[in-house]
């Protein structure tokens, strides 16, 4: 059963804490990059998410990071697999969306 709770930590060495999932899949935490091109210094980001309580365990999930350091806002989705030896993995893809200064550089906004 994967329980989001706590540090995880990615290929790229940004690492995440979870806390407490409640009753009804909701969560806060923070995010600490550790990939940027923002010209500010890093710093842990707040994060806000939910994620389906399903019974198998093999959960997905979603969140938004309102990185500190930019303008920007990033929303992740994904889901948990509990492996064999009971490991949790989480595998999600992300949107990164960055401010731009007019309507018309929308179309480079997103990534």
């Amino acid at each position: 059963q994967c329980d989001l709770t706590g540090w995880w930590e990615n290929d790229l060495g940004s690492k995440m804490h979870v806390g407490t999932v409640d009753s009804q899949g909701n969560f806060t935490g923070e995010y600490h990059t550790a990939v940027s091109s923002a010209q500010k210094p890093i710093e842990p980001s707040p994060l806000i998410g939910s994620q389906h309580l399903d019974e198998d365990g093999q959960c997905t999930f979603g969140f938004t990071v309102n990185w500190k350091f930019s303008d920007s806002t990033a929303v992740f989705a994904g889901q948990c697999f509990a492996e064999d030896g009971g490991e949790e993995v989480l595998q999600s893809t992300w949107l990164l969306r960055e401010k731009v200064d007019s309507l018309p550089s929308d179309w480079k906004a997103t990534r």
